[in-house]
C-alpha cells in the first residue's frame, strides 16, 4: 500500500504542475520525433516500369568504350556511372566522353577497400580525394556515391550523409563481375528486374562479358515495357525505398 500511495502522490504532483503550466500560459515541452536513420537506396517503390541502369568503373580502358558505343547505338540516354577517382585521372578522355554523352556521374570512392573496415578519417579522406579528382577533370561536384564493393554499415552511412552524399546500392545485381556467361547475365537481369529497380553492371576491364550481354539486356528490358532513368531522376521523382543491410 505504501508503494501505491507514493505513486499516487507523485502522479498528483506531476498533474498539478502540468495544470499550473497550462493555466499560466506556460508551454509544455514535447519531445520531437526521432530523425530517420541514414540509409542506402536499393530501389524505389513505384508501379511505373522505369529502371536505373548503373555502371561502376574502377580500372581499365578496354570495356568502357564498347559499352558507351552500345548505349549510343541503342539510344539509351539515361544511365548513371559511378567512377573511382584514380580511374578518372588516368582515363580522362573516356571520362569526358561519359560526361559529354549526358550520363549522370557519381563517385565510386578512391581506393577500392571496404569502408566499414576503415576509420572515419580514412573514409573522409578517400571520398574527398575522389570528389576532387572528378571535379578537376569533369568540373562536377558528385552527390551520389556507391561505396567500393557496395560495403557499408550504419557508421559509414551516417558519415557519408554528413558529407552530403546519398549512398546508392542496387536491387538487381547482374553478376557480370563474375563473368558467368552472356546468357546468364541477360537472364539474371530480365528475371529479377522490378519497377523502380537500380541495376548493377560494370564497365571495368575485369568484367569481360558485360558489353556482349548489354544489347540483349537493353532489348529485353524494353520488350518488358521498361524505360530508363538516371538514379537522381528515379529517387527524386518517386518515393525511395531505403533500407540498411
Amino acid at each position: 500500500m505504501t508503494v501505491i500511495r507514493r505513486f499516487l502522490a507523485r502522479f498528483s504532483a506531476a498533474l498539478a504542475l502540468l495544470c499550473a503550466g497550462l493555466a499560466g500560459g506556460g508551454q509544455v515541452a514535447v519531445a520531437a520525433p526521432a530523425a530517420a536513420p541514414p540509409a542506402a537506396i536499393f530501389k524505389v517503390d513505384t508501379a511505373q516500369k522505369v529502371v536505373a541502369l548503373t555502371f561502376d568503373i574502377s580500372w581499365g580502358e578496354k570495356s568502357p568504350e564498347p559499352i558507351l558505343d552500345i548505349l549510343q547505338a541503342k539510344h539509351v540516354g539515361k544511365v548513371t556511372f559511378f567512377l573511382s577517382g584514380p580511374w578518372v585521372l588516368h582515363h580522362q578522355e573516356i571520362a569526358r566522353r561519359i560526361k559529354s554523352m549526358g550520363f549522370e556521374i557519381g563517385s565510386h570512392g578512391h581506393m577500392h577497400k571496404n569502408f566499414s573496415e576503415q576509420s572515419d578519417g580514412w573514409i573522409r579522406e578517400q571520398v574527398q580525394k575522389a570528389e576532387q579528382s572528378i571535379k578537376d577533370v569533369l568540373g562536377i561536384k558528385t552527390t551520389l556515391i556507391r561505396t567500393p564493393n557496395g560495403d557499408f554499415n550504419r557508421r559509414t552511412l551516417f558519415l557519408l550523409n554528413q558529407m552530403g552524399y546519398t549512398v546508392i546500392q542496387w536491387h538487381t545485381d547482374s553478376l557480370d563481375w563474375m563473368n558467368p556467361g552472356v546468357e546468364q547475365i541477360k537472364s539474371r537481369v530480365l528475371t529479377k528486374v522490378v519497377p523502380g529497380d537500380i541495376i548493377l553492371m560494370h564497365a571495368s576491364d575485369s568484367c569481360k562479358q558485360t558489353h556482349l550481354a548489354l544489347p540483349a539486356v537493353i532489348d529485353g528490358l524494353r520488350a518488358k515495357g521498361y524505360s530508363f532513368a538516371t538514379v537522381s531522376e528515379l529517387i527524386g521523382g518517386l518515393k525511395a525505398r531505403s533500407t540498411v543491410q
